[in-house]
């Protein structure tokens, strides 16, 4: 796998970030402070791209000096709502992971302010991929983006390209001399982007993808799991998971254990089941297994062929840990049980949420309706987590132990901080902060 060019350079908004929700609400609110009446959402689209007090001049028709003071409003808000309001594309991150693997020199020239970019790009964790980033100073009103990539190519040799989605990146690439494609799912439009003239145009990040490498195969994806007791707060810190990590440009599948598919969700409803108080340890573990080889099989395995980030709620973990140690019948014997189930699958990276005994087990009788494994006595939950402890001392390369007695939102930062440093190992791109 080789990259076809030895620097690559994108644009900021609608190639490496969509943020078109915080530019439109920005706009609008600086707009109402001005006392104007908002555009339409063609016209709207046009304040993307070029430096943006010369777009209220030539979109609006707004005097400079009412510019200048829109602007100022407009960027009183922005520096504020930016971050909440944006995301990075789906397939970023593995995208520039898998470039600069190639030994491409990425960087990005954007007709943002500086100090905006920088903070966008440390924010989505997307800075240190980057060996130059330039935008522009404060003051800026040109829309040459030529200067731009000048200053990014001072000094640099071989073959360039310019990643884009206005006319403003295309016409900038053409003026510094080097070759272009098109972000045609960002603001720009298939002509003004040149697709009728020949020039490629990307219809997502994968066709981005196969017009910069030659011969790129798709990538294993990466299996994450989340693990703990019983009340241990999953449901919540799955959920903010699976938002950041999309809002970060992972392509994420959520699914749980046991369940994730018809068959497997059928098996659910009997192995957690109230009603069945006879069950002997021993067929639970199968059932457990039997559910999990069919979610395997079907679901997880084919989602990590196709590249995609697979975020499970559960896995084999807990069986060894619940079955193995709770009902007493031998981590090491369910743990082969799951390994024929399976096929030997585990996960890259797992998370586990560290509650302690007596705080889950208050955590979710306070919740009620507990299934029948919640309602175990205590010695039973207490030799699960003594299960885990052991898991996580052999298993210690995958697994991310995060303090889930502190407040949600310290555990949910925490849990984000530990996965993405994780991911970025992995991509082959030193941890960031």
């Amino acid at each position: 796998m080789t990259c076809c060019y030895d620097t690559v350079v994108f644009d900021l908004d609608g190639t490496l970030i969509e943020s078109h929700e915080g530019i439109f609400r920005s706009l609008m609110y600086a707009l109402g402070e001005m006392g104007c009446a908002s555009p339409g959402e063609q016209d709207m689209r046009r304040f993307i791209g070029p430096p943006l007090q010369r777009s209220f001049v030539d979109v609006l028709g707004m005097s400079e000096e009412d510019a200048r003071r829109a602007t100022e409003i407009y960027r009183s808000r922005y520096k504020d709502k930016c971050l909440e309001e944006s995301a990075v594309y789906t397939g970023i991150p593995e995208l520039l992971a898998r470039l600069k693997r190639c030994g491409a020199v990425l960087a990005v020239a954007t007709g943002k302010p500086q100090g905006m970019t920088d903070k966008i790009l440390q924010h989505f964790r997307l800075a240190e991929y980057f060996s130059c980033i330039v935008g522009t100073d404060e003051k800026t009103v040109t829309n040459d983006k030529s200067r731009l990539i000048e200053r990014v190519l001072a000094g640099r040799e071989g073959r360039t390209v310019m990643i884009g989605d206005t006319r403003f990146d295309r016409q900038g690439a053409k003026d510094c001399g080097i070759a272009f494609v098109g972000a045609g799912y960002g603001y720009g439009t298939p002509e003004e982007l040149g697709a009728d003239e020949g020039v490629p145009v990307a219809a997502d990040v994968n066709g981005l993808l196969a017009l910069l490498l030659e011969d790129a195969p798709v990538p294993r994806g990466v299996f994450i799991t989340v693990e703990g007791l019983d009340g241990c707060g999953k449901t919540t810190q799955m959920n903010a998971l699976e938002q950041a990590l999309k809002r970060f440009g992972y392509d994420v599948l959520r699914t749980r254990e046991p369940g994730g598919c018809p068959v497997s969700e059928k098996i659910r409803d009997i192995v957690l089941d109230r009603g069945h108080p006879e069950m002997l340890p021993m067929t639970e573990a199968l059932l457990y297994a039997s559910a999990r080889a069919q979610h395997v099989g079907q679901i997880i395995l084919p989602a990590l062929k196709k590249g995609r980030l697979v975020l499970c709620d559960r896995y084999v973990d807990s069986s060894i840990a619940y079955q193995g140690g709770g009902r007493m019948l031998g981590m090491d014997r369910v743990a082969d049980i799951n390994a024929y189930a399976t096929g030997g699958l585990l996960p890259d990276i797992s998370v586990y949420l560290d509650a302690g005994v007596s705080a889950a087990l208050e955590r979710r009788f306070g919740v009620g309706g507990a299934d029948r494994i919640e309602m175990e006595p205590s010695e039973f939950h207490t030799r699960v987590s003594d299960a885990f402890e052991k898991l996580i001392q052999n298993q210690s390369s995958r697994y991310l132990v995060v303090d889930a007695r502190a407040d949600a939102e310290s555990v949910t930062r925490e849990c984000f901080k530990k996965v993405m440093d994780k991911l970025r190992v992995m991509e082959g791109v030193s941890s960031f902060g």
